[in-house]
């Protein structure tokens, strides 16, 4: 909020102290006004960046591995080197068509270790949009001389809807490496098998509005008014000026939440030596206690205006104008962190522009 008072502050000042010429003139140098302000977002989602905490081509436990899993995920067939190797690959498929729990003996599995890549930093293709809303605009407004004037826009600050566009999915790519084992291990068999997994973390398109989150998007303007107080009805006017935008209050949809939250359990079980889990899918054996927050950076922008003004009486008149806002884009960052353990399993930001036509009809009164 101190940018907001950075912004108000030295145009308050300028109001009161020109407040004691305003009866020197013909015209009148205040004037208020209060009516419907519509604001469009014209800008389209971005792709989402994503860090985790898994090392890119770390090498990780494997823990359980799923027979049924070795069928899904397996690149070529499981075309391993070792003939051994290939005789039970085999057989854990077929097991696994049999008996989708069925895992792989544990003591074939003691030691094994896989390198994993492609979910260490990714982008994906999903990101945010904004809705269109309503709120009461207020207007306050000094004029410097009967054709200049000084702006303050502000208003109710509204709940905006951010939508979901696209999917955030996750492509791990886990390659059997146990050599670092002594020779004739069981899991050595395995050396080379390649596991892929194209992983949906979440649906962002499917939930709908993704979050809600409250607007504040105070702006100062300077306007050109043609025509002349007391002669001219209708008024037309242009001018351009600053907006700053601060998003508070933010609400993540609990749609969203959940599947961060089995995003960070995967991740927590890669981390923990349980990469057949992660693989599986599921919370699993993890104890991680994910939890997810947002935060939404603050924005600054400039705004280009054109509207009228027409006059009831010398005091009263009505007031429309249509404005646009571009380069007016924040930055939207989504933690998943296990709070047992204060790691950070899963970062992701993605820019949200706004780019909005903001349109406002109201009525005003001249001091």
């Amino acid at each position: 909020m101190s940018q907001i008072c950075k912004i108000v502050v030295p145009f308050a000042c300028l109001l009161s102290v020109n407040f004691a010429y305003a009866d020197s003139t013909n015209f009148k140098r205040w004037a208020v006004s209060a009516g419907w302000m519509h604001v469009m977002p014209q800008g389209k989602a971005n792709s989402t960046h994503v860090t985790t905490a898994v090392e890119e081509g770390g090498s990780y436990g494997v823990g359980s591995l799923w027979g049924a899993d070795l069928g899904k995920y397996a690149l070529n067939g499981g075309d391993l080197k070792s003939s051994t190797g290939k005789l039970l690959f085999n057989a854990f498929v077929k097991n696994g068509q049999k008996d989708p729990e069925y895992k792989v003996p544990a003591n074939l599995m003691n030691g094994a270790r896989a390198d994993i890549t492609g979910i260490s930093d990714y982008t994906a293709e999903g990101g945010m949009e904004v809705d269109d809303t309503d709120t009461l605009g207020l207007t306050l407004s000094y004029f410097v001389n009967d054709n200049v004037s000084l702006e303050l826009v502000g208003g109710i600050p509204p709940k905006v809807d951010v939508k979901g566009v696209g999917e955030i999915r996750a492509t791990a790519l886990s390659t059997s490496n146990s050599s670092h084992l002594p020779p004739f291990t069981p899991p050595t068999y395995f050396d080379g098998l390649e596991l892929l997994k194209d992983t949906l973390i979440t649906d962002l398109g499917a939930h709908g509005t993704v979050a809600e989150v409250t607007a504040w998007t105070p702006a100062v303007t300077a306007k050109y008014h043609f025509g002349t107080s007391g002669k001219n009805k209708f008024r037309p006017f242009v001018g351009a000026g600053v907006t700053y935008g601060h998003f508070n209050k933010l609400k993540l949809n609990s749609g969203v939440e959940e599947d961060l939250i089995q995003a960070g359990y995967m991740i927590d079980n890669i981390l923990n030596g349980r990469a057949g889990e992660a693989l599986h899918g599921g919370k699993g054996s993890s104890t991680a206690t994910p939890e997810v927050k947002v935060k939404t950076s603050d924005a600054l922008a400039p705004v280009l205006t054109a509207g009228f003004t027409y006059d009831f009486t010398d005091r009263w008149f009505s007031t429309g104008s249509l404005s646009y806002m571009p380069n007016f884009n924040n930055v939207a960052t989504v933690t998943v962190t296990d709070t047992s353990t204060g790691r950070q399993l899963i970062k992701s930001t993605t820019k949200i522009d706004l780019d909005p036509l903001v349109t406002y009809v109201g009525v005003g009164y001249r001091f």
